[in-house]
């Protein structure tokens, strides 16, 4: 499947992919595997462990079928699935770092990931290190004898930075470095993490995987190099999803790109649509010309999802935000993105970072623009944006 995947498109790879009807009786889906003990048929297998799956917590036909599928599409040497995307983000960490070692974290990166650096990582002695995510190649300027991982997210959590990758991951290479990306927001349809040159790339399939806002999964996939210290820690933990999450991420699999194509059709039509109304100072949304970092995106991105944020003009203050927020018909407030619903949250990322500042010039909504009409959003935003000036932005 491999060689089929290098010469066909991305739409009939899905189809395709993680699943094998002659090995489950000539049925379309790999079906769900649930199971602790693997029964063996003599002493010598036992004692040898001759057997595909030798215990449950060593993975099972379904949950095989999806890391194949996502190692093919991701261009890794292998992938692991933890049960939430901030698991992937501890595993992935764990596989690079060590009491003692010091990694460079981009300050704005997802805040849980923050958070777990701040409890267990310190905890345990790694030395954390925020810096600013455009850095690019000055990012060396930061490096210490100790320096073993260095972070990304790109586009930033919800300020949406574009870092150079490229520039970034290739210093690192040459100095040794283990590079590890949170490509949440693109997936590898859109960014194919390793082939820009990152060790690691981690992705909460929670979001457009998923798709349907009904499960929670991570997976973490590695190049050549990394992949076996990442399975090595992966089986020390035991991290595995359970089967019909696996099953239902499978499900999802298969209609991705189209899930995805919408969703960067939708998300740019609404960005592109919110620009434009009195209330909004600017739209961060790196596939507008008008966004900072949109040269980078273009240049290593082929495409771009439905979440995005919006700066709103300094007149309006939180009670403003709650008046609009609070009545919204169609988008509702919630986190995570990637499903089929819209959601709208407020945010402040100036209460924790450490290493820039973050002031926008007015308070900051993000959008995930789900799969209905894009002409009933525009009406329920619309009439949210009413709410927020108190009539005075009507139109």
């Amino acid at each position: 499947m491999k060689r089929d995947a290098e010469a066909i498109g991305i739409g009939t790879q899905l189809t395709r992919l993680g699943r094998d009807p002659q090995e489950q009786h000539g049925f379309v889906n790999t079906p769900v595997y649930r199971g602790s003990t693997v029964i063996f048929k003599t002493v010598d297998d036992l004692e040898n462990s001759r057997a595909k799956y030798a215990y449950g917590t060593l993975g099972t036909p379904t949950i095989e079928s999806l890391e194949s599928a996502w190692s093919a599409i991701a261009g890794a040497a292998g992938t692991v699935i933890s049960p939430s995307g901030l698991g992937a983000l501890a595993l992935a960490l764990l596989t690079t770092l060590k009491s003692g070692d010091h990694l460079l974290m981009p300050d704005s990166v997802y805040r849980p990931t923050r958070t777990f650096c701040a409890t267990l990582l310190a905890k345990f002695g790694v030395e954390i290190e925020y810096y600013d995510p455009v850095i690019a190649d000055g990012i060396e300027e930061l490096f210490k004898s100790n320096t073993s991982t260095i972070f990304l997210e790109s586009p930033g959590s919800q300020s949406f930075e574009i870092q150079d990758v490229p520039a970034i991951t290739r210093i690192a290479r040459a100095r040794g470095i283990k590079t590890i990306i949170d490509n949440t927001w693109a997936t590898p349809i859109f960014f194919r993490a390793h082939d820009h040159g990152c060790d690691i790339s981690v992705e909460a399939g929670t979001k457009y995987l998923g798709g349907h806002s009904d499960l929670l999964m991570g997976l973490v996939s590695a190049n050549a190099q990394t992949w076996p210290e990442l399975r090595k820690t992966y089986d020390s933990l035991a991290m595995l999803p359970g089967a019909e999450d696996c099953f239902l991420a499978l499900r999802g699999l298969r209609t991705m790109h189209l899930r995805l194509e919408a969703a960067q059709r939708r998300g740019l039509e609404i960005a592109a649509w919110m620009a434009e109304q009195p209330e909004v100072m600017r739209v961060l949304h790196p596939a507008l010309p008008s966004c900072p970092g949109h040269e980078l995106w273009k240049r290593d991105f082929k495409g771009a999802t439905g979440l995005f944020s919006v700066i709103l003009k300094p007149q309006f203050d939180k009670q403003s935000i709650a008046a609009m927020l609070d009545h919204m018909e169609i988008f509702g407030m919630g986190y995570s993105w990637g499903g089929f619903e819209s959601l709208i949250v407020p945010f402040d990322c100036g209460e924790y970072r450490t290493a820039t500042r973050w002031a926008p010039g007015g308070l900051a909504l993000r959008l995930q623009i789900g799969l209905e009409d894009t002409e009933d959003l525009k009406r329920d935003l619309r009439s949210g944006l009413d709410r927020l000036g108190g009539g005075a932005g009507s139109r």
